[in-house]
């Protein structure tokens, strides 16, 4: 149901059926049944959780898992009630995001320019879609050639976007800039290498691996590698703190909340409002200089 109604991602996909071949289990174990369990017995799983030293933030997507399961087997006349909906959701702290400096970001960059090999340029690619759209890695590594799109009037030249589908497979587009096309085109150049001899792949970055494509793990390893080489710290470096480093860096330069809501593709703007935590220091400066009253005397 989620898969073909709802276009849920992959990765939604599997971390459901984790979430649920846990409770499964444990509900094997207790010998509860599906149709007559109690909100007393989804509140036990939950306490259990805490006794396993579960984060509170795992706990509440257990929940919202089990939420959507006792939903659909309502709606699937297997029980006349959901139960979750008498429990209460974990209580979560919201972390800020961690995020790398511009001079941090370039030095990444840098370090990945002077690496001519396929792999480097490659890597250099990957590094400037990222960070020029904000994509998730899951987006960026399943992009297919197919994304790209020429302009006929311009002599093929790669078109500054990518139209793409994001969690529950909405679309939005994300842009690409020079750098970043410039980056695409010398990559586009070297990627047969990556199919290997004899072999053509529509993924924009194939793999010999059994996905056909690059693995959102192994680019995380390559990162933390490029970080290593950089002289920087790999524990800061990942996928996710590229994607939090577009964003603050985007509201830091000026640009409005709801344009970064509508480029990170989050369906809520309260997902979006933590970069303003990250960012807060700079808005002040901003409202400091610009707002009309700020510099009158007391």
């Amino acid at each position: 149901m989620l898969a073909t109604e709802k276009g849920s991602a992959q990765n939604t996909l599997q971390s459901y059926s984790r979430d649920l071949d846990d409770f499964l289990l444990h509900s094997a174990k207790k010998k509860h049944v599906m149709a007559t369990l109690t909100h007393k017995d989804i509140s036990a799983y939950l306490a259990e959780l805490t006794q396993r030293g579960m984060e509170p933030s795992s706990q509440a997507r257990k929940r919202s898992t089990l939420n959507q399961w006792f939903r659909f087997l309502v709606r699937e006349k297997i029980r006349a009630d959901n139960p979750v909906a008498l429990t209460h959701s974990p209580r979560r702290t919201r972390t800020l995001p961690n995020v790398l400096t511009e001079k941090e970001i370039n030095q990444l960059l840098d370090t990945a320019r002077e690496n001519s090999t396929p792999e480097g340029v490659r890597m250099l690619a990957l590094l400037e879609l990222m960070y020029a759209s904000g994509m998730r890695v899951s987006e960026l590594v399943t992009l297919s050639t197919r994304h790209i799109e020429r302009d006929v009037s311009r002599k093929g030249a790669i078109q500054p976007y990518f139209l793409i589908k994001g969690k529950g497979g909405k679309e939005r587009i994300v842009p690409l800039h020079p750098r970043a096309i410039g980056a695409l085109e010398a990559y586009m150049g070297m990627r047969p290498v990556f199919e290997g001899v004899g072999k053509s792949s529509h993924w924009l970055f194939p793999s010999r691996g059994k996905e056909g494509h690059l693995t959102r793990q192994r680019f995380g390893q390559m990162l933390k590698e490029l970080c290593f080489t950089a002289n920087m710290d790999p524990e800061r470096c990942s996928p996710h703190t590229l994607r939090h480093s577009f964003a603050t860096h985007l509201l830091s330069g000026g640009a409005d909340l709801r344009v970064i809501q509508e480029l990170l593709g989050h369906a809520d703007i309260s997902t979006t409002q933590i970069y303003t935590h990250v960012a807060g220091e700079h808005l002040h400066d901003v409202v400091t200089k610009n707002h009309p009253l700020a510099n009158k005397k007391r």
